[in-house]
C-alpha cells in the first residue's frame, strides 16, 4: 500500500513539475484574485452516480452510474462520454443528441453521488517531510497546517526552498515557500491559505 501512494505522490507532481517547465520561475506570492473561496464548477468523474431527468419524458429520466470507461448509457441514444464535463455541459449534450427524437428537450442532470469528488478536492505534501500525506481539503487550511500533519521537514529538508505548485485556470503556478522561516521564525508571509488540489514539495538539500 505504501508503495501505491508514493507512485501516485510521483506521478501527481511529475505531471505538475511537467506542466511548469514552460512558465516563468516560482513566484513570490498567490495573487489575491487566483480562485481564493472560489471552487470551479464540479466536472463529473468515473464511478459517480448521476440522476439524468428528461422533463414531461420519464421513460428517458434515469439513474445511472459513470462507467470505468467515462460513459453512461441512455434509452433512444445510447452511450454518451459524461467523464470530465459538468452537469450542465452534460445535459447540453444530451440535450442535442434528444432533439432528433424529442421535440424541445429540457434536460436536468444531478450528481447523487460524487464518488470521485474526493481525489478532486485534496491537497499534497510530498518530498522531504516526516511522511507525506495526500489528504481532504478542508477551508481556511494553510500551508503551515499542511506541514504540521506531515510531521514537518525531515532533516534532509531545504525548506527554505519548498514550493506550492497550483493549477490557475488551467495552468500551473509556482510560488515559493520560506519554510523554515516560517516554522523557525513565525514568518507568515509565505504561509499561504490552500485550495482544492495543491501541492507542496519540500526539496533535500543539495549535499
Amino acid at each position: 500500500m505504501k508503495k501505491v501512494i508514493s507512485s501516485v505522490f510521483v506521478i501527481l507532481l511529475s505531471a505538475f513539475l511537467l506542466a511548469a517547465c514552460s512558465s516563468n520561475k516560482p513566484l513570490k506570492a498567490p495573487e489575491a484574485s487566483a480562485g481564493a473561496g472560489a471552487l470551479p464548477e464540479y466536472r463529473i468523474g468515473v464511478g459517480d452516480s448521476l440522476q439524468v431527468s428528461v422533463w414531461r419524458n420519464p421513460e428517458l429520466s434515469i439513474g445511472v452510474p459513470v462507467r470505468p470507461d467515462g460513459k453512461i448509457s441512455m434509452p433512444l441514444i445510447g452511450d454518451i462520454m459524461a467523464a470530465d464535463a459538468t452537469a450542465t455541459e452534460l445535459s447540453a449534450v444530451i440535450v442535442k443528441s434528444l432533439s432528433s427524437y424529442v421535440r424541445n428537450p429540457q434536460v436536468t442532470v444531478i450528481v447523487t453521488n460524487p464518488s470521485s469528488s474526493d481525489f478532486q478536492r485534496r491537497v499534497r505534501i510530498t518530498g522531504a517531510v516526516q511522511s507525506p500525506q495526500s489528504i481532504a481539503f478542508r477551508e481556511g487550511m494553510t500551508v503551515l497546517d499542511l506541514v504540521l500533519i506531515a510531521g514537518g521537514p525531515n532533516e534532509f529538508a531545504s525548506a527554505n526552498k519548498a514550493k506550492l505548485y497550483r493549477n490557475v485556470n488551467g495552468q500551473v503556478q509556482v510560488y515559493k515557500i520560506k519554510l523554515d522561516d516560517l516554522i523557525n521564525d513565525g514568518d507568515l508571509e509565505t504561509n499561504y491559505t490552500l485550495q482544492p488540489s495543491d501541492i507542496v514539495s519540500v526539496p533535500e538539500r543539495a549535499f
